[in-house]
């Protein structure tokens, strides 16, 4: 069964939300409507909806007359076996030390790498992505350096392969995994439970650190916080609270364009930069509590 898709962009939060609501009345019904920031400080938002049959075009027209959007742009996606289509595609990825593969590829793990399964699945952070893969590239660097953190903490951890990456070469180090989706953190426990690291990673769901345990085991000589520029800049404060002295936070799920701003929210509370990494339009930052 093909699936319909309608986009279009418009200006304000409170707007896109409203254009959803109104998606979601719609005949025929959607079957999701999606609504996301254009992470661009454009103050553009995206809205989506997906549709089972064809969607009423002069319904979409009205609405986005109505809400001063832009037309929509509707696409029928084709039949396709997603998961088969991105295991063919998701090649092994090496970030120095770490190779992050699929269970597709099992036998393409060399002997001489840390080997992390991670599998494709709706949460983020397959080490594809240029933001986790700067994160991985980051950490094994420091490590490379010497650097042997005693208290992990992986915020917004989706997959976990970032909190996998500690545990696996730290073996005597406290892992925290965290993440505000339930999902996701379910994807993590999955993952653990792959890589046979049950009771080395403690998962959570929570907003920031917003959570006994993580507050309970602070301060942490390491934070990996790959997630968005807005949620970063508002985790500043929390971040200078929860970092031990001269302890290290590796930040990505950024622009390229966005580096200098959250650089500047978090010299502001208390960092000094150490290393910043640009792999295509994402940035890397890699920050010292002062």
């Amino acid at each position: 069964m093909p699936t319909y898709t309608a986009l279009t962009t418009l200006m304000g939060e409170d707007a896109a939300n409203a254009l959803a609501e109104a998606i979601e009345k719609m005949e025929p019904e959607p079957t999701g409507v999606g609504v996301f920031e254009i992470e661009d400080d454009s103050g553009l938002w995206e809205v989506g909806a997906y549709f089972l049959e064809p969607p009423n075009e002069v319904m979409l027209e009205v609405l986005a007359l109505a809400f001063d959007a832009k037309p929509f742009a509707l696409s029928e996606l084709p039949e396709i076996d997603w998961v088969a289509k991105v295991r063919r595609e998701l090649a092994p990825v090496e970030a120095g030390r770490f190779f992050v593969y699929g269970s597709h590829d099992a036998d393409r793990v060399p002997a001489d790498r840390i080997a992390l399964q991670i599998e494709a699945t709706v949460a983020f952070g397959t080490g594809h992505h240029g933001t986790t893969l700067g994160c991985l590239r980051a950490f094994d660097r420091l490590y490379g350096e010497g650097f042997r953190p005693a208290k992990v903490a992986d915020i917004g951890c989706g997959t976990a392969v970032l909190a996998l990456a500690a545990a696996a070469v730290l073996p005597d180090a406290l892992v925290l995994a965290s993440d505000i989706d339930e999902v996701a953190v379910d994807v993590a426990e999955a993952n653990v439970a792959i890589n046979h690291m049950d009771g080395r990673i403690e998962t959570m769901e929570a907003a920031g650190f917003a959570h006994p345990r993580l507050a309970e085991a602070a301060p942490y000589d390491l934070v990996f916080a790959n997630i968005l520029k807005g949620p970063l800049v508002e985790l500043a404060p929390d971040m200078a609270k929860h970092v031990a002295q001269n302890g290290l936070i590796i930040l990505s799920g950024l622009l390229v364009v966005q580096a200098d701003s959250i650089t500047a929210a978090y010299v502001a509370n208390g960092f000094t930069p150490e290393a910043r990494e640009d792999l295509g339009e994402w940035s890397c930052l890699v920050m010292r509590r002062n």
